[in-house]
């Protein structure tokens, strides 16, 4: 059974002074959407802040002894009123920085993933970094205004990988491990027996899913090939209903693998957005003792009124909470391997509703 306080709660450590029993805080992470946010808030005495609480300071957002966020704070905000003195401090983590500030401005032929990240992260203090994926492109070129993470993230595009930090604040890029047994079984049945989820809901959205993608490129002359001007690449979807389709121009296309990657990698991601589910538990994590909830973990779900059945990936979570408020947890799980599939480290088994993969089922009530 998940503790209702999960031993320790929500601290925030700043130049080696812990703060806690915040009256409310929450803590997001999510995996393709960058710079994971948190806020907390307090009242305190008129001289209770240290000085040490300033923008820009670095922090670790702890749950207990685990680190689920490494970062700075961006703002601080103080109200001061008739019966009311409260404090509200809010940051993200290390892709704060990438998303605020602009690249370095170069040109390089055939940069490698790894280069890419030397050139257009590290200068803005990123030190602990992670290259899981490999790939160059023939021609990468950082424009003026073009920030940090837009740099990354057209890197990563063309190399068909993805880019997000670490709650230790390491920066990975690479892709998703589907070979992982999931962590937990979240269960909701019609009779409420062993039911364990406060709230599940489910949407499937049409409006973002492509039948066909079509890619059409070309790629630059070098000093030892030919331009090419043709470049045609199409992907379908046979389970999208009715003719949808959607031709992209890739003025900057390596080839026709490049071609190919960006069709299959645009179809995905249309099935990606197709599908969310959302599950709302107590506590933090996913059981007694156990591990934090982090995107990237895979879980179980069993719910008869929705008719699934399967194995989902943690894609988000958000830790909500503060005293008196209790502790609980949201989180956004997807179709298992359609995030990503060529890159992933995959299991060979079932997915989505198909899925039958067993995880352990914990109380979560």
């Amino acid at each position: 059974m998940v503790s209702q306080t999960d031993t320790g709660g929500i601290t925030v450590r700043v130049a080696g002074r812990e703060h806690r029993d915040w009256t409310t805080y929450r803590i997001d992470s999510h995996l393709i959407t960058p710079a994971d946010a948190w806020q907390v808030t307090l009242g305190i005495p008129a001289d209770a802040m240290p000085d040490t609480v300033a923008p820009w300071a670095a922090v670790e957002v702890c749950l207990g002894q685990d680190v689920v966020l490494t970062g700075r704070i961006d703002r601080i905000e103080r109200e001061v009123a008739k019966g009311t003195n409260s404090l509200a401090i809010s940051g993200r983590d290390g892709a704060g920085v990438l998303v605020d500030c602009s690249a370095p401005i170069f040109t390089r032929r055939k940069a490698t993933l790894q280069e890419v990240v030397d050139l257009a992260v590290r200068p803005l203090g990123v030190s602990q970094v992670r290259v899981e994926a490999t790939g160059a492109k023939e021609k990468v070129e950082i424009e003026p205004g073009m920030t940090a993470w837009d740099a990354l993230g057209q890197a990563c595009e063309a190399n068909g990988c993805w880019a997000w930090f670490e709650p230790d604040g390491t920066l990975v890029v690479g892709g998703p491990d589907y070979a992982a047994a999931p962590v937990a079984t979240l269960v909701m049945r019609l009779s409420g027996q062993g039911n364990n989820v406060l709230s599940l809901a489910v949407t499937e959205d049409v409006s973002g899913r492509y039948s066909e993608v079509t890619v059409l490129g070309q790629a630059h002359g070098t000093e030892t090939t030919d331009g090419q001007h043709n470049i045609k690449h199409q992907e379908t979807d046979a389970d999208v209903p009715g003719y949808r389709p959607l031709i992209l121009v890739a003025g900057d296309c390596d080839g026709a693998d490049e071609a190919k990657r960006r069709a299959q990698k645009t179809l995905m991601d249309s099935r990606l957005e197709g599908f969310t589910m959302t599950a709302r538990v107590r506590g933090h994590r996913v059981s007694d003792g156990g591990k934090p909830w982090t995107p990237g973990q895979r879980v179980q779900v069993v719910s008869e009124p929705h008719g699934l059945d399967g194995t989902y990936f943690l894609m988000a979570r958000t830790f909500l909470g503060g005293r008196d408020k209790g502790s609980l947890t949201e989180l956004t799980l997807k179709e298992d391997g359609v995030w990503l599939p060529e890159l992933a480290k995959t299991s060979g088994k079932g997915k989505g509703k198909a899925g039958k993969s067993a995880g352990k089922v914990v109380d979560l009530s």
